[in-house]
């Protein structure tokens, strides 16, 4: 879908998408359309139960003597709550209302009651659609939205403004379609194949294969990936974009392309979802690509496992003992908390190699997340109350909440083990903060957060600015992030 900024001006072609304040109050262009028309808009509102509230709309065939196809109104609600993620749902309302008309054409004038980047961006995230596969979709059922044009009294500000904000739609869209791909089509080579591409922005790209890894002491890591014909893979990306010595922020994802269980197999029902086990993996990469895209002000490492965890002859056993690459050795019990193996010799290799200032995980780590929240937040655990923080401001910001977990003594004596030094569960009490207490045991001194995205990565039903799907929850989180604590600092 084309977007394009515009001065405000009469449409005279196609669909008209204008404004209606809380109350039903036609807002100044909606009020031309009013009066070219004879009054059918108000009569249109009064026959219905429109009242312009915020995200409702209201489709009028267009009547005589207006030459155009058909009009929407859109509330706007009280102008008070026209923020800029009401701006983005707003553009999101827009795109969706129009596929369903099968509108494929429209202009529209909020009569500056909200940011037209937001409303450009909020469109452009709606209009995402993972349809690769589709191969005998009728017309009727594809998207008909091809151009969406927003009027603003200055187009060319508005033009700018939406430039670094569509890289990072470009961002959570390359996220969603890693989250959404089949495990037959995404799995560790092909994933980090996915990543490679970021070197056409400028990102450094390095990934370490099996043998690599291997001499490298990433243990806990590969005895994940050895029930797997499909070998694991680690890749490294680089954006320096800040100044020449200063330590980078430091983003490191699990990319588990398929999570069976292993030996420790999961029961079949919705196992097909773990699909986007690999989501932290996803976000991080998508988060590159934004960085690199809008050509972030900041130094920036993003580092991701990948693996696929299957049983096999080959498998990892519960009670199997391994040992990660910073020489602490770790009992298996349950071959199903994979994931936080993986990140412990990603974040060890993360912290040991570039010394960064921060680290943030990402991860689909625990189904526990998901009865503690739902899908409304993503857990976060962090060792420094500043960077917990900041990291709740940018959720607010961009509405990809985050609520924080606890961290304490207690629930570390939990996964405390007589024959090693940790074992990879605490036990069902706080399966989630025991997951994080794990990861924090290969952190050292180094600020870190921990976000288990397991309840935001998929949605199931559709959002204003969120098809349903594979999410990209966490890119435009870190993105904000980064712009407002560390570009040019």
């Amino acid at each position: 879908m084309k977007i394009s900024f515009a001065e405000p001006a009469p449409v005279k072609s196609g669909t008209a998408v204008v404004a209606v304040a809380a109350g039903g109050k036609l807002m100044p262009a909606a009020r031309d359309l009013d009066k070219a028309a004879g009054g059918a808009l108000t009569k249109a509102i009064k026959a219905s139960r429109f009242d312009g509230e915020i995200r409702q709309t209201l489709d009028v065939p267009a009547p005589a003597g207006v030459k155009l196809d058909r009009i929407v109104l859109l509330g706007l609600g009280k102008e008070k709550e026209i923020d800029d993620l009401a701006a983005e749902s707003l553009g999101g309302t827009i795109v969706a209302k129009l596929n369903a008309m099968g509108a494929k054409g429209a202009a529209v004038n909020l009569d500056g009651k909200a940011d037209p980047a937001r409303v450009a961006l909020g469109a452009t995230l709606r209009a995402y659609r993972f349809d690769k596969y589709r191969t005998k979709e009728s017309a009727k059922d594809k998207p008909s939205l091809s151009a969406l044009t927003v009027m603003s009294e200055s187009p060319a500000k508005a033009r700018r403004a939406f430039g670094p904000l569509a890289k990072v739609a470009d961002g959570v869209a390359f996220t969603r379609d890693l989250v959404s791909e089949p495990a037959n089509v995404i799995f560790p080579a092909t994933l980090a194949r996915e990543a490679k591409k970021l070197e056409k922005l400028g990102v450094k790209v390095r990934v370490f294969d099996e043998k690599q890894l291997k001499k490298m002491g990433a243990g806990a890591l590969l005895g994940v990936a050895q029930g797997s014909a499909r070998p694991a893979r680690m890749v490294v990306m680089q954006w320096s974009g800040g100044k020449k010595d200063a330590a980078p922020v430091a983003f490191v994802g699990k990319g588990v392309t398929f999570d069976t269980g292993g030996i420790s197999l999961k029961p079949p029902g919705g196992m097909e979802d773990m699909k986007w086990d690999m989501g932290g993996s996803g976000v991080v990469i998508g988060l590159m690509k934004a960085l690199a895209g809008r050509k972030a002000k900041v130094n920036a490492v993003g580092v991701v496992g990948l693996v696929e965890n299957m049983p096999s002859g080959t498998a990892q056993r519960p009670g199997d003992i391994v040992k990660s690459m910073s020489g602490q050795t770790i009992e298996v019990l349950n071959t199903d908390a994979e994931g936080r193996l993986v990140l412990a010799d990603a974040l060890w290799y993360t912290q040991k190699e570039f010394k960064p200032r921060l680290m943030v995980d990402l991860a689909t780590l625990t189904g526990a997340i998901i009865i503690a929240l739902g899908h409304e937040h993503a857990g976060m655990m962090s060792n420094d109350d500043d960077l917990a923080e900041k990291l709740l401001a940018a959720g607010i910001s961009t509405g990809e909440k985050l609520w924080r977990m606890p961290l304490a003594d207690a629930y570390d004596k939990a996964i405390d083990c007589d024959i090693a030094d940790m074992k990879n569960i605490g036990g069902r009490d706080a399966g989630s903060i025991t997951a994080a207490q794990f990861l924090q045991r290969f952190v050292n001194e180094v600020p870190w957060a921990h976000l288990d995205i397991a309840g935001v990565t998929w949605s199931k039903k559709d959002a204003p600015t969120i098809p349903k799907g594979g999410t990209g929850f966490g890119v435009r989180l870190l993105d904000r992030f980064v712009a407002d604590n560390y570009e040019g600092k």
